[in-house]
């Protein structure tokens, strides 16, 4: 079987505008999974829900790689959550990240594949335990084989298989669940020839210290902007962070073409955001920074430099 080809839209060199931006919300894979929870517990004044594919709790890692790696991808570890909830809940008594009562009622979506060994199915359970301690409504999807990756009608890869570019086909479509879950509701997506813009745009101009590269981050993301959005309409911006290994650098378009959120985002007035990670000694498969690789305790805080680049493209875009 062949994968099915996504019509998609040539980048075009630009700069990230500003939008009519009625809310945002957050989404990723493994390490974007991470990213996505850290910029959604930092900043829930700000943003209203995530979907997590593939990835543990909140600060799993503990600034440890060890943790790291035998808590929050094996399940060798245990992942502490009491003790994550209570980093949480003092970090918000000190400002470091927002009151923890902006979270109570968000939409959630997890998913964890059946056949993915890479993060245990624990570790994923202990994403919703840890999310639920704090009133997060979330719906689980636990129900198919996926191996490692993005779920998406556009996959190369079949349902179980866990090898780049970590998108794989399973003859479902999570895209449409977590779109209903964090906007409420969702039509069809295009399925015909994309009308909106895909800009390419220099992460430097967002990166905390000037130069993304610094941050192991690439030195260009994407975003995806319908004409409707362009035009003023209201719209609602996404954030979606690919994983280790998926990004411009390693698999060039492939989330950015394949993710089938451009579809959705044609006929939902949703921008798509797509920050880049990219490759450092200390981050050889250009991982986003879960685990402290930068060499900086801060990393799932407000502060964090990674947190901040992306929260800067946000501010951008949402004015």
């Amino acid at each position: 079987a062949h994968a099915a080809t996504p019509a998609t839209k040539p980048p075009v060199s630009g700069s990230l505008g500003t939008y009519n931006v009625s809310g945002v919300y957050v989404a990723g894979v493994s390490s974007g999974g991470y990213m996505a929870t850290q910029l959604h517990v930092a900043y829930s004044s700000r943003i209203r829900g995530a979907a997590v594919f593939a990835a543990g709790p909140y600060y799993c890692s503990q600034n440890t790689v060890a943790q790291a790696l035998y808590g929050c991808g094996d399940n060798l570890y245990p992942t502490n959550v009491s003790a994550l909830e209570a980093y949480t809940r003092t970090w918000a008594s000190y400002g470091w990240v927002d009151p923890v009562g902006n979270l109570s009622g968000d939409p959630v979506y997890v998913f964890h594949g059946a056949n993915d060994t890479t993060v245990k199915k624990s570790v994923t359970d202990d994403l919703v335990r840890y999310y639920q301690r704090f009133g997060v409504s979330v719906q689980y999807d636990g129900g198919t084989a996926a191996g490692h990756s993005w779920v998406t009608p556009y996959g190369t890869q079949g349902c179980t298989a866990t090898a780049s570019p970590y998108l794989n086909d399973c003859g479902t479509d999570p895209q449409n669940a977590l779109l209903r879950k964090l906007l409420g509701g969702v039509n069809a997506p295009n399925t015909g020839a994309l009308g909106g813009t895909l800009i390419r745009f220099s992460q430097n101009t967002f990166a905390v210290n000037g130069y993304a590269n610094g941050l192991s981050m690439d030195a260009n993301g994407f975003a995806y902007v319908p004409s409707a959005c362009a035009a003023g309409q209201s719209c609602r911006l996404l954030v979606a962070l690919h994983g280790c290994a998926q990004g411009y650098g390693a698999v060039g378009a492939a989330f950015v073409d394949r993710a089938n959120l451009n579809q959705y985002a044609d006929t939902n007035n949703l921008i798509v955001l797509y920050p880049q990670a990219g490759t450092a000694l200390s981050n050889p498969n250009g991982c986003w920074d879960w685990w402290g690789y930068l060499g900086a305790t801060n990393f799932p805080i407000k502060g964090g430099a990674q947190v901040e680049t992306i929260m800067n493209m946000v501010r951008r875009l949402d004015g």
